[in-house]
C-alpha cells in the first residue's frame, strides 16, 4: 500500500513533478481506501469478514501488477486509487475479525501482534522497491514489490482460517448509519477517531518526505534512503509488546507513554546529525506504533455490540489522516522547508497528546 512512498524522491526526478504530487500516489490509495472502509465494513457483517479479506487481498495485488506500466503521474495515481478502494476490505475486517475469533483475555496480544505483522508488511512493502531501486528504475521496483505482494496474498487464501464465531447480519443502511452516528456521540471512542487521524497524519509525513531530507541534506544515494525504513522494527516491537504494557500501566498511561516518545523523535530529527536523526526517527516511530496498536484495540473493547462499524470508522479515520494530512505536509514543506514541516508536525502531536490525556482522564475516572 505503501510502497511508492520508499520510490517518491524518484518519481520526482524523473516525472518532474513536485514532492507535494509525488505523496499522491501515496495519498490517492489511502484517501480512496479511507472513503471505502465503511461501506465495506458494513458489507462484511452480511457476508462475513474472511470473505471480503480474501477478495480485497487477491484484487488489489492483481491491480498492482499492472502499475508498472502506468504511462504517467496521473494514470499511476488513478491505479494506487483503485488499488485503494480494492484493499479497503483488509482494514475494514482484519481488527474486527480478531476481535469476534480471539478470546478477550488474549484480544490485547493478538492486537499487538496484529498490528506487527502490518508493521512488517509496510517495512518489506518499502524495502523491496528501495533495494530494487539499486540496479533497476522505479517500474521495474514497483513490479517486484507486487510480485512479493501477490505471493502473499495467495498465501493468505490458504491460511486463513474458516470464522467460528460469525453471525450474519441484515443489510439495514438506516440503522448502519444511526450506529455510526452513535459512535461519535461517545466521547472516548470520538477520542479514539481523532487519535487515529492525528497520529496517521504525523506519521505518514514524516515518512513520506524525510527520503527528500536525507538526499538533499546528507547526501545519501536513493537506495540507501529506503534503508531508513529499516526503523519500522522498532515499530513491530513496540506493537508486540504493547499489550504487556497495557496490563501493567492500563490503556491511557501506555497511549501517553507513545506520544510522549513520539514528540521526543520528532524532535530529534531537526538535527544536523545523522545518527541523531536515525535515533529519532526510531524512537518516534515506537512512540506512534505504541499508540496505534493500543487504540485499535480500545476502540473493539469500547464497542462490544458494533465493533465491525467502529474498527471501520476507527480505521477510515486513520486513512483520512494519512491521505490528507500527508498531502498537505507535502505544501507546509514546499513552503515552510524543512524546521516548517517539523514544526507543523509536531503541533499535530501536541494536540494528539491533549486528546490522550483527555482518554487517560475517563479511564481513571470511570466506575
Amino acid at each position: 500500500m505503501y510502497c511508492t512512498q520508499a520510490l517518491m524522491p524518484v518519481l520526482t526526478e524523473d516525472l518532474l513533478v513536485t514532492p507535494a504530487d509525488a505523496a499522491l500516489t501515496v495519498s490517492a490509495t489511502t484517501g480512496v481506501m479511507a472513503v471505502a472502509i465503511l461501506p465495506v465494513s458494513v458489507l462484511s457483517e452480511r457476508f462475513g469478514r474472511g470473505r471480503v479479506i480474501l477478495a480485497s487481498v487477491l484484487s488489489a495485488t492483481l491491480i498492482g501488477l499492472l502499475l508498472p506500466f502506468a504511462p504517467g503521474l496521473s494514470w499511476l495515481i488513478a491505479g494506487r486509487a483503485l488499488q485503494g478502494l480494492a484493499i479497503a476490505g483488509v482494514p475494514a475486517t482484519g481488527m474486527a475479525w480478531l476481535s469476534q475469533e480471539v478470546r478477550s483475555d488474549h484480544l490485547p496480544h493478538a492486537m499487538g501482534l496484529y498490528v506487527a505483522g502490518n508493521t512488517v508488511g509496510g517495512l518489506l512493502g518499502r524495502l523491496i522497491p528501495a533495494g530494487v531501486l539499486q540496479f533497476a528504475d522505479w517500474r521495474v521496483a514497483l513490479g517486484v514489490n507486487m510480485i512479493f505482494a501477490f505471493v502473499c496474498a495467495v498465501v493468505t487464501t490458504v491460511l486463513l482460517p474458516k470464522e467460528r464465531n460469525f453471525r450474519p447480519k441484515k443489510l439495514r443502511l438506516r440503522s448502519e448509519i444511526t450506529t455510526m452516528g452513535r459512535q461519535w456521540r461517545s466521547p472516548r471512542l470520538a477520542a479514539l477517531f481523532l487519535v487515529a487521524f492525528v497520529f496517521m497524519g504525523v506519521f505518514v509525513s514524516l515518512y513520506n518526505f524525510l527520503g527528500y531530507r536525507l538526499t538533499s541534506v546528507f547526501g545519501l544515494p536513493d537506495s540507501a534512503v529506503g534503508a531508513i525504513f529499516l526503523l519500522y522494527l522498532f515499530g513491530t516491537l513496540a506493537s508486540a509488546r504493547s499489550g504487556h504494557k497495557v496490563m501493567k500501566l492500563g490503556r491511557g498511561r501506555t497511549m501517553l507513554l507513545g506520544s510522549a516518545l513520539a514528540l521526543a523523535g520528532l524532535l530529534l530529527v531537526l538535527t544536523s546529525n545523522l545518527w541523531l536523526v536515525l535515533i529519532g526517527v526510531g524512537v518516534f516511530t515506537y512512540g506512534f506504533f505504541t499508540v496505534h496498536s493500543v487504540a485499535s484495540g480500545w476502540v473493539g473493547a469500547l464497542a462490544p455490540e458494533s465493533r465491525g462499524e467502529a474498527s471501520g470508522m476507527y480505521l477510515a479515520c486513520y486513512y483520512l489522516g494519512s491521505s490528507l494530512v500527508g498531502y498537505a505536509s507535502g505544501h507546509v514543506m514546499h513552503a515552510f522547508s524543512w524546521g516548517g514541516l517539523v514544526g507543523w508536525l509536531a503541533a499535530l502531536l501536541v494536540l494528539g497528546g491533549g486528546l490522550v490525556g483527555y482518554l487517560l482522564y475517563h479511564e481513571q475516572h470511570s466506575f
